[in-house]
């Protein structure tokens, strides 16, 4: 069991104090700088490419790289890892959006297009594992923000993780939507020869409309399931967290049953089915978007999120309840 539905249903948010800043401060066209991150510097950059138009890059050293998971979270695991901050996956649903404001950032467009680098991930891992204190417990990565994001094709920040992750054979888990994790295939084939190692890619729904509309910076469903069946191909095995289920949108037997369907043919360990919920943050930002795309929509969503961040229990038993018998008819372990 990986826990990664667990990550879906609460978060997994860690403050900001473990960010050492490097070189003086700077702005990016004028922008002013947030005082929670830069009050001590940054290098911040953008790069004129079509796949990173409009995003900034703030590279920061921190002074840690092995967040431990506070005990009052009830996650199944209890040390993460997350080399970037915000995420260019865009997507309107995204749980960790609140994070960002901790830096003085927005929920919203900052969490897409103000992207935090830890560059020295690492090194810092590194020596983290070869503390004596350390007692080689798993590692969760993809807990907060996609360590497999656009901005992973330009900083690499991963390969050096795994390596490190796998001379010290530390067991870990990656939960991602991108297919940049395929690049990582020797090293993941490597660790998994030395250690446990669990691997999920996230399709919530395989709608290649709506994908484009709600998850607009992520390679689609149908890439996202390539690469599950890539990763099965190559032996290391790989579980399918369907999330989020979106009410009235991706809940219909129909939906949902070709969305199972998808998952079995990538060849899928598992299933895991989660409803969308709506933490602070992710539900202003999602229901903007359902204004404007789906206004009809929004009463019966504030009527069904009206008493907090999750919909109402019998709602999602229904729903993850007909996940599993399609799952079943369909040969997939849930």
């Amino acid at each position: 069991m990986l826990g990664f539905e667990h990550l879906f249903e609460r978060g997994a948010a860690v403050r900001w104090d473990n960010l050492r800043l490097i070189d003086p401060p700077t702005e990016a066209d004028g922008e002013p700088m947030p005082l929670a991150l830069f009050d001590r510097g940054a290098v911040t950059r953008r790069f004129d490419t079509p796949e990173f138009r409009g995003i900034t890059f703030y590279e920061v050293h921190a002074r840690s790289i092995i967040n431990r998971v506070p005990a009052a979270s009830r996650m199944p695991f209890r040390w993460t890892i997350n080399p970037y901050r915000g995420c260019t996956h865009s997507c309107t649903y995204c749980f960790a959006r609140n994070t960002h404001t901790y830096l003085d950032f927005d929920a919203g467009r900052d969490f897409d297009t103000r992207i935090v680098v830890k560059v020295n991930a690492a090194d810092r891992l590194r020596t983290e594992l070869a503390r004596p204190s350390w007692a080689g417990e798993s590692i969760a990565m993809g807990t907060n923000v996609d360590c497999y994001q656009r901005a992973e094709g330009r900083y690499r920040l991963m390969r050096g993780i795994l390596s490190a992750l796998r001379d010290a054979a530390n067991p870990f888990s990656i939960l991602t939507k991108g297919s940049l994790i395929l690049r990582d295939l020797d090293l993941l084939t490597e660790a998994a020869a030395v250690t446990n190692v669990g691997l999920a890619v996230s399709v919530g729904f395989v709608d290649e409309e709506l994908w484009r509309s709600a998850e607009s910076g992520t390679p689609s469903p149908r890439k996202r399931l390539e690469v599950c069946a890539a990763l099965t191909e190559a032996g290391l095995g790989c579980s399918v967290l369907m999330a989020p289920i979106l009410p009235y949108l991706t809940d219909s037997p129909a939906q949902l049953d070709r969305c199972v369907r998808a998952i079995a043919e990538a060849g899928a360990d598992r299933v895991i089915p989660i409803v969308l919920h709506l933490r602070p943050g992710a539900r202003e930002w999602y229901l903007g978007w359902l204004s404007k795309h789906h206004q009809a929509l929004v009463p019966a969503y504030q009527e069904l999120y009206a008493r907090g961040s999750y919909a109402p229990r019998a709602y999602q038993d229904r729903v993850t309840g007909l996940v599993r018998e399609l799952a079943q008819r369909h040969g997939l372990a849930v």
